[in-house]
């Protein structure tokens, strides 16, 4: 008891271990895909201002945007044009520099009037005028200067001075009004004398209208205030910047806008990318603790859906970044149709809405794109099903072009840019969407479904073709089997439509239920030719029932060689569940004395297990249903309901339906199924009289 409870646990803990790998795998391809650069022409690029373009950039959508920069540089222009405010003309600096000027006279009058110094000495009194730029030659003229002369050179100075600096002079003006002294100098003087007029008025001009900041400023900010706000616009598939160009500010500000740069912010980066992918992830454990769901039971479906998920993803994050029709034609919507064909509408619904939340995150117009994959793809799985037709997914695909025309109808009509011929571009781009999403879907699924050995309806029409190898066998080798299989078929079928099971999966497990006959069909009574003797008569019936019991591995081996899907290994292996044969068992009974202790019922009970699903539960009844039809054809309406109550109760009883969800009133719809079924196949008929020959002449 110990060592089984053991290798429960073990089995269990094998079970748990790789889905819990492949979910820590799952998350690091989830991490390498949002975190790489992998994208053929990347989202964003990590460049700067003054550095070169490593490719060519181009505006991902149409947009206009107040753009800071040209704003700002607008504005300084603004500025820089309005020209420099100066005060009016100070009379105070003015009378300063006349006095400054009288002031020098005085001491040049006092130094040549200096009877007690040298030459020498009154030469270097004038030269230390600091004021003054004299050159020791014109010092010399000074001293040599008659009184009448320098009277002439005094008052000449006065009145050059005055009449200069009556004048506006600013400071960029200075060096113009310098220049014009020598015009307005007596002409009457020499040319020694008016030299020195031209030294004494040169040194004493000075700025007299000052420059004023304030008034300046005030004025700079009138204009700056004036400035409107500079629009930029960009149509959609615009060159910002050509590969190889010096990236301007004017660049670098629409790279921005569009969020087609990335900055060195690898710590947010790193952030961003944990927070949605753990968002996500403990969304999935929640879904999956909460939701048993069977389709992803085993490990190669668990392994196939991953390896999908992440062609997906991978494919989307190198080809969608920094384009702006192609992410329109990517076939996402591919992945839901496969996930519904293969597995279930649940699961294509939850995996493709993390899929595209993935694809488009960090993406620019990532919402509008977001959208677009989740309610295309939503659509076509709604619409498509199981896809037991190809007309279905004809029709996912119209679905899918449909949905994604009347979303980029919504968002692109708001924006004032969109024009019509690119409306009209990406409703084509969307048209190809829809056939290449529906033809993706219907190639891999086929593929997929063989790999997996999923029953798909497909798949099953396939398996359900009378040229199948199997089916042909055994037709050849024992067409009683093959005519009992067609008889359950149908009977089956048409009670699994009545109660809403899988009809086609029900269909197609009857055509192979009975395949094990196949390798020994004259051991079992449709085969035998009537009138020859039957082998059991003479056989031990622990024998004959083992080799009945048989039938069932034999089954099995023959499905495994010609690869049918375990759902149809399913029928094979409960379809008599564990069920004893009957026959065998009451002869062994007879001939121990008629005492049931004396034989042991397990050699004479088939393996099981018990049927598992409505469908191999349905396949049961008929099984047993039209076999003691055959057997025993009813003759009129209440011995076949005798005979079906009878079939069901059996069952009931031994517990044989316990494990197959069928409830009390399923069990009623199959019986009337079933008694419809079986009265026009056993109905009475005619009985026509016999024809005797007729006389020749008559």
């Amino acid at each position: 008891m110990s060592n089984a409870i053991s290798q429960t646990i073990r089995s269990r803990k094998g079970r748990l271990f790789f889905p819990i790998v492949l979910f820590v795998i799952c998350i690091f391809l989830t991490f390498a895909a949002l975190l790489l650069p992998i994208a053929s022409r990347p989202n964003s690029l990590p460049m700067e201002i003054g550095s070169v373009a490593p490719a060519d950039i181009v505006a991902p959508r149409d947009v206009s945007y107040q753009s800071a920069y040209l704003t700002s540089k607008a504005i300084e222009d603004a500025e820089n044009a309005v020209a420099p405010r100066y005060l009016a003309s100070d009379p105070a600096i003015n009378r300063a520099q006349l006095d400054k000027l009288h002031n020098i006279f005085h001491f040049i009058t006092s130094v040549r009037s200096d009877a007690f110094s040298s030459d020498a000495q009154r030469i270097n009194d004038l030269l230390s005028i600091a004021m003054l730029k004299m050159a020791e030659d014109q010092a010399v003229t000074v001293l040599n200067l008659t009184d009448e002369q320098w009277k002439m050179v005094q008052d000449d100075s006065r009145s050059v001075l005055e009449q200069i600096m009556r004048k506006n002079i600013r400071d960029y003006q200075l060096q113009e009004n310098i220049n014009n002294v020598p015009g307005l100098i007596n002409y009457a003087l020499n040319s020694d004398e008016n030299e020195l007029v031209r030294i004494f008025v040169s040194s004493l001009i000075v700025p007299n209208s000052l420059y004023s900041e304030a008034e300046t400023e005030n004025a700079r900010k009138q204009a700056a205030d004036q400035v409107e706000p500079v629009i930029k616009s960009y149509a959609e598939n615009q060159v910002i910047v050509l590969r190889g160009q010096i990236i301007t500010p004017e660049q670098w500000e629409a790279l921005e806008f569009f969020n087609l740069i990335r900055a060195k912010r690898l710590t947010e980066d790193i952030i961003s990318t944990v927070s949605i992918v753990l968002a996500l992830s403990g969304f999935l454990l929640l879904y999956f603790s909460r939701r048993k769901n069977s389709a992803l039971s085993d490990i190669r479906s668990l392994t196939v859906v991953a390896i999908c998920f992440f062609v997906f993803l991978f494919a989307a994050k190198v080809i969608i970044p920094n384009r702006a029709i192609l992410p329109f034609f990517f076939p996402l919507p591919a992945f839901a149709l496969i996930l519904v064909t293969l597995f279930n509408l649940e699961l294509s619904i939850v995996l493709p809405i993390i899929l595209s939340i993935l694809v488009t995150f960090s993406v620019s117009n990532s919402i509008e794109l977001s959208l677009f994959y989740i309610i295309t793809s939503l659509t076509g799985a709604v619409v498509l099903g199981k896809g037991k037709k190809f007309v279905n997914f004809l029709y996912a695909a119209v679905a899918i072009i449909l949905s994604g025309i009347l979303v980029i109808t919504a968002y692109r009509l708001t924006r004032p840019q969109t024009d019509l011929f690119g409306l009209l571009t990406l409703y084509g781009v969307i048209f190809l969407n829809g056939f290449a999403s529906a033809s993706l879907a219907l190639l891999l699924q086929f593929f997929l479904a063989q790999i997996l050995q999923l029953a798909t309806p497909l798949y099953l029409i396939e398996l359900s073709r009378s040229d199948h190898p199997l089916l042909r066998k055994i037709l050849q080798s024992a067409p009683g089997t093959y005519q009992h299989s067609l008889q359950v078929s149908n009977l089956a079928e048409q009670a699994a439509n009545a109660i809403g099971a899988d009809a086609l999966l029900t269909r197609v497990g009857a055509y192979y239920h009975d395949a094990g006959k196949s390798a020994n069909p004259t051991f079992f009574i449709e085969n035998q030719v009537p009138g020859n003797l039957n082998p059991h008569d003479d056989m031990d019936p622990v024998i004959a029932a083992q080799t009945i019991i048989a039938h069932v591995s034999d089954g099995i081996t023959l499905a495994e060689k010609h690869h049918l899907p375990p759902r149809l290994q399913d029928f094979i292996r409960e379809h008599h569940g564990t069920l004893l044969t009957r026959y065998q068992y009451n002869r062994a009974v007879e001939q121990q004395g008629n005492d049931p202790s004396q034989v042991d019922a397990e050699l004479f009970r088939y393996p099981g297990p018990k049927p598992q699903s409505k469908e191999t539960g349905i396949l049961m009844l008929a099984d047993i249903s039209e076999a003691r039809a055959r057997s025993k054809p009813p003759k009129n309406e209440s011995e076949l309901t005798a005979l079906l109550n009878s079939v069901v109760d059996n069952l009931l009883i031994d517990g044989s339906l316990e494990d197959t969800n069928l409830t009390l009133h399923d069990l009623k719809m199959i019986k009337e199924s079933f008694h419809t079924t079986l009265m026009n196949t056993y109905h009475p008929r005619i009985q026509y009289p016999e024809l005797k020959p007729m006389h020749p002449q008559n």
